[in-house]
């Protein structure tokens, strides 16, 4: 599949520019991460799912609504996976701004569309460590620019029906697992390395077992850093991952993009404060 991103609206001529921005556009910031997804997945998977959700959703919107697109944030609140296993310093691959960082950088480009006069904007989201400061900027935005924000990230939406895996896979594959991998797998199979698969158990399983009220998710959610949950910095079976089973991923959770974005167009603004 091509890695070309959709082009961002700062990169169209003035003209298209200013003609798109009249017709009411949903506004779409895509945010993701660069950060180490174990020995199997790239530092980008973040970044690459976020591509290709957006690439199979905005062919089906793009003829039938305006939609400008925003130059992606593709560095993000990744501070839980700073340190790697063997490196007494932190792993030279994955990048933060922190949570201050991408509150500020959604801020920004938040701003500069209100002031070209655009009320609509969905945070396409693929990092689990930006929603903190996503759900900050986006109630700021809507405070201080009165736009309408709609947070959207696929590991929130419904699941797909048909999908064989464990119950526990879905609950506790949080990064590295078998979800991502197989996206990956569909997206840029040659980025992967399957030699590498293996099950990345998580130290939340322990608790679970032993019936503590605490976890890594859930009710009573303790702040971790990745390699809390397993010493490679990963959790969830990539073993369980197959091309097949990441096609029908990518197209059910950007079905559900496609959705959002038709959704953030017919909301009604003057129901808003």
């Amino acid at each position: 599949m091509t890695n070309m991103p959709p082009v961002p609206w700062v990169q169209m001529p003035p003209e298209e520019r200013l003609a798109l921005f009249r017709r009411d556009p949903v506004a779409i910031l895509p945010l993701g991460a660069t950060e180490q997804h174990g020995p199997h997945l790239p530092l980008t998977t973040d970044n690459d799912i976020n591509r290709g959700l957006l690439r199979h959703a905005l062919p089906k919107v793009a003829s039938e609504l305006p939609v400008a697109v925003c130059a992606p944030i593709e560095i993000g609140a990744s501070d839980e996976h700073l340190d790697h296993p063997g490196h007494a310093m932190p792993n030279p691959g994955t990048l933060s701004i922190g949570a201050d960082g991408v509150e500020s950088a959604i801020l920004e480009e938040g701003r500069k569309l209100a002031r070209a006069g655009v009320r609509r904007l969905v945070l396409h989201n693929t990092h689990g460590g930006n929603s903190h400061a996503m759900a900050i900027a986006a109630l700021e935005l809507r405070c201080r620019e009165r736009m309408l924000v709609v947070s959207a990230s696929w590991f929130r939406f419904d699941r797909p029906d048909g999908i064989d895996l464990p119950e526990s896979e879905w609950r506790r594959g949080l990064h590295g697992g078998a979800v991502e991998t197989a996206m990956m797998l569909h997206l840029h199979a040659d980025r992967v390395r399957t030699r590498r698969f293996q099950r990345f158990a998580s130290f939340g399983e322990e608790l679970e077992r032993a019936g503590s009220t605490i976890g890594p998710e859930g009710m009573a959610a303790f702040a971790w850093r990745a390699r809390d949950l397993n010493p490679d910095g990963v959790v969830g079976d990539a073993t369980l991952a197959t091309p097949n089973m990441g096609r029908r991923l990518v197209e059910h959770y950007g079905d559900t993009l496609a959705a959002i974005i038709r959704d953030a167009r017919a909301f009604p603004l003057d129901r808003l404060v």
